[in-house]
């Protein structure tokens, strides 16, 4: 098996944060920089192992340099969410995120050439085209694993999910403790800051995407504009949290450019029923989602 080097870079983002990149790939690599940025209650751990397993050493073994984003608070980056942290998603958007590309482009020096986001994460990924349009000329093509932004479908778990969990019992943990303590209560495999809570449920409901900090709207933006290449991927057993109407609504205002939607299950030819997280951890899924990335990268790789 290919040899891989995994190194933490952190990077000063205030006087009292340190924001975390993963870097993983190839002794001496030399291949373009790809960028990864995990949803709401998770961290970048969902890329990848420190034993090697996941996409971002999928991709390092096939020459990739790969930047895995910890957002500030989660994952290795420090300090911890905990109660009285003040940001939220707007922060994320227009700050951490040119944040992380810069620290890129200082490491491997050129602009990060491939993004891939789970769920959560393409929303704040698309968000940031639209804040920062320069950066879609520098952007050769997109993987979004599950990323929706507003919940269309009405199945029973997405009123679980959703409705139950995270537009009323959320808010209420979130009062209790000053953030979302969703680790602990094994809602996800991080917390949530209040802020960043209320702004992602907000967007989730049926409703318009505008800032609630200065009244950006994302979709006005992004209304006209060609978007990198992106390749959207559904698992057949995401019920709650990502069906294909729930993404197909999130490509129709996520502008002009070219977006395919696959849909990953034993019925479409694939080795497993996919849901909204193992079609990322489960190891059958370089087999297919993954390799389908691969192919995606190399067609727009020019």
């Amino acid at each position: 098996m290919t040899e891989l080097i995994q190194e933490s870079l952190f990077i000063d983002y205030t006087p009292t944060q340190k924001l975390h990149l993963r870097y993983i790939a190839q002794p001496d690599a030399s291949g373009p920089a790809v960028f990864f940025m995990h949803g709401a209650v998770e961290n970048g751990k969902i890329f990848y192992t420190h034993s090697n397993k996941g996409i971002a050493p999928f991709l390092a073994r096939h020459g990739y340099r790969c930047y895995v984003a910890d957002l500030c608070g989660r994952g290795e980056s420090k300090p911890a969410i905990n109660k009285g942290a003040s940001y939220g998603q707007t922060e994320a958007i227009c700050q951490e995120i040119p944040a992380f590309i810069t620290h890129i482009q200082q490491h491997c020096g050129e602009f990060p050439a491939y993004w891939i986001a789970h769920s959560w994460g393409g929303v704040l990924f698309n968000s940031a085209f639209a804040r920062f349009p320069e950066y879609i000329k520098s952007v050769k093509a997109c993987a979004y694993f599950g990323s929706k932004r507003s919940l269309y479908n009405r199945h029973i778990s997405k009123f679980i999910q959703g409705n139950l969990i995270w537009y009323w019992l959320a808010p209420k943990y979130a009062k209790k403790h000053g953030y979302l303590p969703a680790k602990k209560l094994k809602w996800g495999s991080d917390d949530e800051t209040v802020k960043s809570h209320r702004q992602s449920m907000q967007w989730a409901k049926v409703r318009p995407w505008i800032d609630s900090d200065d009244g950006f709207d994302y979709a006005k933006a992004l209304k006209d504009k060609a978007l990198p290449p992106i390749l959207h991927i559904a698992g057949i057993k995401d019920k709650a949290l990502a069906q294909p109407i729930d993404i197909k609504k999130f490509m129709q205002e996520s502008g002009v450019g070219i977006q395919q939607l696959n849909v990953y299950g034993r019925n479409k030819g694939h080795h497993h029923d996919y849901g909204h997280i193992d079609m990322l951890t489960h190891p059958q899924a370089q087999r297919d989602q993954f390799q389908d990335v691969l192919e995606w990268f190399e067609k727009y790789s020019s």
